[in-house]
């Protein structure tokens, strides 16, 4: 079954399958209503020319029957019209019958009692066709016209024609005046809808401006109804900002208590002179190492849902390029910034480690120059929180020697070094993918348009310009 996630959608759905039922049905109603009506009026119509005929007719003499009927209606005197009316002498009466000129030389069959019974007022209506071709409903009685009792059959007809034409016409108006009032009555409705529950529209946006870092709190003026779930959200937003400064708090002493022991164990292994002081300070180096990286996921596993995590790119990255500057002055580093307000939803320390850790990887291999370029990554892209619409790419490349297809999976494992002649632990690039993985962004290795590497960083923005 198919499933309507708007609830916008839905109400609309269904008020306007509500309302198409009950217009539907009220037209239906009435109409059969109004064609009871009708028919009742043209069966009184009916019945009072049938008395009038009654009144007007009489026992002449020679045994005859006589009188001029005046209707009022030239019908009865046109032929093939429909309307007619007949006076029959029953049992030992014999006489001509009266009839209308409008009826000419045919006649009105008589339909058996049983298929149209006499009510208590010994009066009948029946529908037959005459032969011209005309729906005509009949009304007819007997009446003893005289002390003698000699009795005759009245029966007046009319063209049921007449009222078809007045209930088609009251129809095509009723079924107007209830399209137009109903499509105003839908547009009403959506529009009432729409606008009352504007202030949920209100509130996701709200929310979405809070994932995306644009805000701490649900703010705004919302009805009595959504009020208390605003409050409530805000509650927890205040509950998970504290827990993240307490896990962070957490951390921090944890960090604090491993440096010291840490520090030591290099300290001593450096005063030990014996064949195994190489193997102990280098194994320490790799724990001191480790034992920051595991602290750092710990800390951003802490923080990462938080709303309050952003660092502005342009003072970060161009604090980072002046430190390598001074740090390698032969070579060239170069800043990029496509867009102005460029911001990060990340902690500043983070994106100083990430970017920090290509910096320093680019420099030692490359030839003579470095380039950092910041801009908003692609739409829509594979991989990507579909709940996020902004991120940026920074994108760090050099013209070293660069890196085979099949080196590239090796250089991202934790403590794979593919060139032992240069410095290192071989952590940084698996500590650039993890703190990465961690905001769920994403990194990739590739050679450059330049021959060398180019390493891609793919993290959660802040909307700032409108971009």
């Amino acid at each position: 079954m198919l499933r309507v996630k708007s609830l916008t959608l839905r109400v609309l759905l269904f008020a306007t399958l509500w309302y198409v039922i009950a217009l539907v049905t009220m037209a239906f109603v009435i109409s059969a209503l109004y064609r009871q009506g009708a028919e009742r009026s043209f069966n009184d119509l009916l019945r009072a020319q049938l008395y009038n005929v009654v009144n007007s007719v009489s026992v002449g003499d020679g045994n005859t029957l006589v009188g001029s009927p005046a209707l009022g209606d030239l019908r009865f005197s046109q032929p093939g019209t429909g309307w007619y009316w007949l006076v029959e002498p029953l049992g030992s009466f014999h006489a001509a019958p009266l009839a209308s000129t409008s009826l000419g030389l045919t006649n009105l069959p008589v339909p058996s009692f049983e298929d149209a019974p006499f009510d208590q007022n010994y009066e009948r209506f029946y529908d037959m066709t005459d032969s011209y071709g005309n729906h005509i409903r009949i009304a007819e009685t007997e009446v003893i016209l005289d002390e003698s009792g000699r009795a005759a059959r009245f029966r007046v007809s009319g063209n049921l024609k007449v009222v078809e034409e007045e209930i088609s016409a009251f129809s095509r108006k009723l079924y107007a005046v209830l399209a137009v009032f109903g499509f105003g009555g839908l547009l009403v409705n959506a529009v009432t809808i729409i606008f009352g529950l504007k202030p949920l529209d209100r509130a996701r946006r709200a929310l979405e401006k809070i994932r995306g870092g644009e805000a701490e709190h649900i703010q705004g003026d919302f009805p009595r109804e959504i009020e208390p779930l605003a409050n409530e959200i805000n509650a927890l937003i205040d509950s998970n900002r504290r827990i993240v400064e307490r896990a962070r708090m957490q951390v921090g002493n944890l960090a604090h208590s491993l440096k010291t022991p840490i520090a030591v164990l290099l300290n001593e292994a450096r005063a030990i002179d014996s064949p195994h002081d190489e193997v102990v300070k280098t194994q320490a180096a790799a724990m001191q190492a480790q034992v920051g990286s595991y602290l750092n996921r710990a800390r951003i596993a802490a923080q990462r849902e938080s709303v309050l995590s952003r660092s502005e790119v342009e003072p970060v990255l161009e604090r980072l390029v002046r430190v390598m500057r001074r740090l390698t002055p032969e070579k060239t580093f170069e800043l990029v910034l496509e867009g102005t307000g460029l911001t990060l939803a990340m902690e500043q320390q983070d994106l100083e480690e990430t970017v920090g850790n290509l910096l320093e990887n680019a420099a030692r291999h490359a030839s003579s120059f470095v380039i950092v370029t910041v801009r908003h990554a692609p739409a829509g892209e594979a991989g990507l929180d579909a709940g996020r619409k902004h991120w940026l790419e920074i994108l760090v490349e050099d013209d070293g020697p660069g890196l085979a297809p099949d080196e590239i999976g090796e250089a991202l494992k934790r403590g794979r070094r593919l060139d032992e002649s240069r410095p290192g632990t071989g952590l940084g690039l698996s500590i650039v993918k993890e703190i990465t993985s961690e905001y769920q962004g994403k990194l990739g290795l590739s050679r450059g348009l330049r021959g060398g590497l180019l390493a891609r960083l793919v993290l959660p923005a802040i909307n700032r310009d409108g971009v």
